[in-house]
């Protein structure tokens, strides 16, 4: 016994033994070290109290990012169906023989505005990005058309 060590021989799986050996290297740290924390973390009294504690943090987290996800959700539905309705009180009939030409021009619409969406989620810009840009120019053209009349 040095030091107040003691030696003891154990036998782990091949698995464990490589992702002990990785994470051992990626912290820069030795195996033995990190199975003395990993003993030391189960056996200690209060390591439930820790594991419920981390887990009440990364559970109200998700519930603070899930809140911000619904009321997201929420806003684009309410917005498409405003524009829905909105479209469908401003946009006449149309006449019995120009059916098949505005189906024609609607397909072609649809398929631009397909390419322009796949263009957008893929590449960007984001539409809230723009609002934020354009909320930003307006309120600086106000203040300063404010500030020159007065």
């Amino acid at each position: 016994m040095s030091g107040g060590h003691v030696k003891r021989s154990i036998r782990l799986r091949a698995d464990l033994v490589r992702r002990l050996a990785d994470h051992a290297a990626a912290r820069n740290a030795s195996q033995a070290a990190i199975i003395e924390a990993a003993l030391e973390s189960f056996l200690s009294p209060d390591a439930a109290e820790r594991l419920e504690g981390a887990l009440a943090r990364r559970l109200d987290r998700l519930t603070r990012d899930l809140g911000r996800l619904e009321w997201h959700v929420e806003l684009s539905n309410e917005t498409l169906a405003l524009f829905v309705r909105n479209w469908l009180n401003a946009t006449p009939s149309l006449p019995d023989g120009a059916t098949q030409a505005a189906r024609a021009q609607g397909r072609q619409r649809w398929e631009r505005f397909v390419d322009m969406l796949n263009r957008r989620m893929e590449l960007g810009p984001r539409f809230r990005n723009e609002i934020a840009e354009d909320v930003t120019r307006s309120t600086r053209s106000d203040q300063d058309s404010g500030s020159t009349s007065e």
